[in-house]
């Protein structure tokens, strides 16, 4: 009977699951109808197509249908952030399919936001410029933060190394004369971590970036030597030629 009850309960959810995207486009698809709708019958408008009734009426639907956009814009933007974020945790980790959740709900939230206040007649012009200038300022600040999170993103999605590979580092930004030996542990939003014979070393995703990545070779060395070769005259490789004694005369 427990059993039962389990395979009903997980059946349930894959349902769910399954029915959730088609509620977030219906919700967008709805959302996108009130806002026409919402827009026809603004009293900003000279002319009114939708139908003939009393001014009040089209206030009414005006002001209704810009209310639903608000809710269904922001059910769209919620379901469709999540479905983003289960769609893509499988492939590039929890970490970074949490940020493009975050990213959806921030532009989705702001552009339902930004229509909504449209819809209702309210100049938005000083909103949005106040806003592109917060976002310059935030962007030089966080300048070398927000390369990290890109870089590692590339890292994701090019995987020239993942977690458990022997790897080695070069570059001249790294310490310890430019090379670093380790195992990856952890590819994290801001910073690769490596295993090293020293310890838990965390690297900048920026520097991992733009460092030459290969595995270590099988000595530990820095390359393969360059053998000496001798003259065949010498005795000793790349000496100077010693002068031979001659073959007795006859006697």
């Amino acid at each position: 009977m427990q059993e039962r009850q389990v395979d009903l309960s997980e059946r349930v959810a894959q349902v769910k699951r399954k029915t959730r995207p088609w509620k977030s486009i219906i919700a967008l698809v709805l959302a996108i109808a009130s806002a026409i709708i919402s827009h026809l019958a603004s009293p900003r408008r000279k002319s009114n197509v939708l139908f003939s009734a009393p001014d009040w009426t089209y206030r009414i639907v005006w002001a209704g249908t810009a209310v639903l956009f608000l809710i269904f814009g922001s059910m769209a933007t919620y379901g469709l952030a999540r479905q983003a974020r289960q769609l893509l945790e499988p492939r590039v980790g929890v970490a970074y399919s949490a940020i493009v959740r975050y990213a959806i709900l921030i532009v989705g939230a702001f552009t339902t936001l930004l229509l909504t206040l449209v819809l209702f007649g309210v100049p938005v012009s000083q909103l949005v410029l106040g806003g592109a200038l917060t976002t310059v300022f935030v962007s030089i600040a966080a300048q070398q933060a927000l390369g990290n999170v890109f870089a590692g993103l590339v890292l994701m999605l090019a995987r020239p190394f993942k977690v458990g590979d022997e790897i080695r580092l070069r570059a001249g930004s790294l310490g310890g004369g430019g090379t670093l030996d380790g195992t990856v542990t952890d590819i994290g939003i801001t910073y690769v971590r490596v295993d090293t014979s020293g310890g838990l070393i965390s690297v900048p995703n920026s520097q991992a970036l733009n460092a030459v990545v290969g595995p270590i070779p099988p000595d530990g060395g820095n390359g393969a030597q360059v053998a000496a070769v001798s003259d065949g005259k010498s005795g000793t490789p790349g000496a100077p030629e010693q002068p031979q004694p001659s073959p007795p005369g006859p006697v």
